[in-house]
Order: C-alpha cells, then sequence, then structure tokens
C-alpha cells in the first residue's frame, strides 16, 4: 500500500494474479524447541484458528513435519508469518 492507504495498480494486479495461480500457503514446520500448546496458542490467536483446528495443525506438523496452516495472498499472510516467526515458530510462505 502506499503512504495514503490505498492499493497502486501494481500492487492490485499482484493481488489478481496470485488469486488466479492459487496465491500462497503459509507453512509451519516441526522443531524441537516449541510446545504443543505453543503452537495451538499462536494458530488461533494469529491464524484465527478454532482451538480444534490449531490442534489439527499442530499434530499434522508434529507427524508429518510441516502443515499449511492458511492459504491467501503474500499480502494477507505476510504479517501473519512474521508474527509467528517473532514468536519463535519456524514459518515460511510458499506459492501454492
Amino acid at each position: 500500500m502506499n503512504i495514503q492507504g490505498t492499493q497502486t495498480a501494481e500492487e492490485t494486479e499482484v493481488d489478481v494474479i496470485e488469486e488466479l495461480i492459487g496465491g500462497y500457503a503459509l507453512i509451519i514446520f516441526n522443531d524441537d524447541v516449541n510446545t504443543f500448546d505453543h503452537v495451538i496458542d499462536c494458530l488461533v490467536k494469529y491464524c484465527e484458528h478454532t482451538p480444534e483446528q490449531a490442534e489439527q495443525c499442530a499434530l499434522i506438523i508434529h507427524f508429518k513435519g510441516k502443515c499449511a496452516v492458511k492459504h491467501g495472498s503474500s499480502t494477507e499472510l505476510k504479517p501473519i508469518c512474521e508474527a509467528l516467526t517473532q514468536h519463535g515458530l519456524s514459518a515460511t510462505l510458499e506459492m501454492v
């Protein structure tokens, strides 16, 4: 967004392209540091998951090594990814 808080034509075009090609997935990776409760709390707070959704994602992360916890545009997911990494989770965005 520009200084006035409106999207530029280029930003709008990127959002449209991302929607057409499927956008991005927010991926969280397993680690040996964070507890299940911490991961669940972060998913509820930052990804707006229900506690049940967050618990299922935490189990997938633990047993599969990673989980796509949210899908959307890079503009939408980037601040969420940053918040998760600031709280100690290993998270990244991947184009889908």
